[in-house]
């Protein structure tokens, strides 16, 4: 027996006519490279995105058509998302940072039929056009006054597109398992990967964002994405904050600038911000150094990599901010789990190791972690084991993949090695390729990084296993100073004793001016690998 309820669809365009109907009035707040400060409503943003949808039809694209952006945080790369996948096109967001040999491979790869380039890109891509079978044309992401001269082919600019279209655009009813957006992960591990995003599962992941143990975002709120717009959707925010009415502010291409994240949130009153750890050492740095404050702000969101303790414990200390830990992949749209607050009836030891977790299972994902034989082990808190997940907004295959990237018995295994405890928290302790094992036994880089950092004088740690006659791998532990101290690293090395197990302390500490990071911020540990591929331990460690 069925139900006997309405089978409406799941759509992006729901939360674009839903946001239009309940919240014409909301604003949006941008920087972007032609206008320090640009502000408008909702109902004027998808009047736009209705303009560019109408401008895209004459420029011939059809259903399916994969339309890529190369562009920051700001108002008109919102208009994209929304006239892109609610025409029923697909929203494929690049990562500018990438290598230009990747950008180049997924563009190809993708068959993307337009890009829409902000113009401090327009030298990259007239590096890269002549490899760009697919592309038909480039849209550059300004108005007249600020059109760059260009040899890109057949290129527009972006405002003299809209200026000739009308506010009003027919939007196609959309089958919800349609495909919406595409985004490749960052392919450390051989050739990017795409991941194709249905209607259905961005809706879902909408609502499992909004979740009061998530987001909890509400209508009287200012959200600031400093997680990029290429990266993964920017975790949902473009389409969690209309749904819900809130004000959003993007911060354009000084997304890493502390001073600009500053005077953004001060001026606009935003409550909640998300980004990577290094967005926020570099605000910390700047509050910390100007005496500034940002009264609202209230919680921030740290994702990407784990969060040091020294951030969270400044931004509770010195400026009254909760900070969240987040865990998730793009091939999970992305969100995996979220660390809602903890009771504070929790002793400080036991809440600061809560904290330091990636949090519990958002609704609509499940977990469990198995051994290298596929058999599910206990969530104790204490078996390690391999991630795998299951959900309706997870990767069933790649893009143009012929075969399913799930296990027999259906599910995604992330690459990450983890434990789960009683309460369904979740650790994670290493990547799959990055685990340290010494003498048969497990040592978690995360945690040893975690310490470290937490150390005066440490700026960013990064733990490797380096090959050892005796047993097998050891970690060796990178540090970088912070500005104006020299740390020893025999004292660094002790601090770690009484603080993690015996075994687990690295045999040696060297220190860097700087550690490589991938094009999404984080640490890459394969660089590092390599760097240190020669590396000799002291020989009292191998005596």
């Amino acid at each position: 027996m069925f139900g006997m309820m309405m089978q409406s669809q799941l759509t992006l365009t729901g939360i674009m006519r839903h946001a239009q109907s309940n919240f014409p009035n909301s604003e949006i707040v941008s920087v972007t490279a032609d206008n320090p400060q640009h502000r408008y409503t909702y109902r004027e943003a998808f009047e736009r995105s209705a303009q560019l949808a109408n401008a895209l039809q004459k420029l011939g694209v059809r259903p399916g058509d994969r339309i890529g952006t190369l562009a920051w945080n700001d108002y008109r790369h919102f208009e994209l998302y929304y006239a892109t996948s609610c025409s029923g096109l697909v929203c494929h967001t690049i990562n500018p940072r990438l290598f230009q040999e990747q950008i180049a491979y997924i563009v190809e790869h993708a068959e993307d039929r337009w890009l829409f380039i902000d113009p401090m890109f327009v030298p990259l891509l007239e590096t890269l056009a002549e490899k760009l079978s697919a592309v038909r044309g480039y849209v550059v992401l300004t108005d007249s006054a600020h059109m760059p001269e260009t040899r890109l082919p057949n290129v527009h600019c972006y405002e003299e597109l809209l200026a000739l279209e009308t506010t009003e655009f027919d939007w196609p009813q959309l089958d919800e398992n349609s495909a919406a957006a595409l985004c490749y992960t960052s392919g450390t591990t051989g050739n990017p990967k795409g991941v194709l995003y249905s209607h259905r599962a961005m809706v879902l992941h909408t609502y499992g964002v909004l979740l009061p143990d998530v987001f909890a975002l509400q209508g009287n709120e200012a959200v600031l994405p400093v997680v990029p717009m290429f990266h993964v959707n920017a975790w949902s925010i473009p389409y969690a904050v209309p749904a819900v009415g809130a004000k959003l502010v993007f911060p354009g291409p000084k997304m890493g600038c502390g001073e600009t994240l500053s005077r953004l949130m001060q001026q606009e009153g935003v409550t909640i911000a998300a980004g990577v750890p290094t967005v926020w050492l570099a605000l910390l740095k700047f509050l910390r150094e100007s005496g500034e404050t940002i009264p609202s702000l209230n919680r921030v969101v740290v994702g990407g990599s784990a969060c040091p303790w020294r951030v969270m414990e400044e931004f509770e200390h010195s400026h009254g901010v909760y900070t969240h830990h987040a865990w998730g992949m793009t091939e999970m749209s992305p969100l995996g789990t979220y660390n809602a607050r903890v009771p504070d009836s929790l002793p400080a030891e036991d809440a600061r190791a809560l904290r330091l977790k990636q949090g519990r299972a958002a609704y609509g994902v499940e977990m469990r972690i198995v051994d290298d034989s596929g058999q599910p082990l206990p969530h104790d808190g204490e078996a390690f084991g391999a991630l795998q997940v299951r959900g309706p907004w997870v990767c069933e295959r790649y893009f143009k993949a012929e075969e399913s990237a799930l296990t027999a018995d259906g599910w995604f295994d992330t690459g990450d090695v983890a434990t789960i405890d009683p309460s369904g928290y979740l650790g994670i302790t290493d990547r799959t390729k990055d685990v340290i094992k010494s003498g048969g036994e497990w040592i978690s880089s995360i945690e040893l990084e975690n310490f470290a950092m937490t150390l005066d004088g440490v700026a960013e740690a990064a733990v490797i296993g380096v090959a050892h006659d005796k047993w097998a791998e050891r970690p060796l532990l990178i540090v970088v100073p912070t500005p104006d101290t020299e740390p020893d690293p025999r004292a660094i090395l002790e601090a770690f004793e009484g603080n993690v197990a015996k075994w687990w302390i690295p045999d040696d500490c060297v220190v860097a001016g700087e550690l490589p990071h991938t094009a999404t911020g984080k640490i890459s540990k394969k660089d590092l690998r390599q760097q240190f591929a020669g590396y000799r331990w002291p020989e009292e460690v191998t005596a």
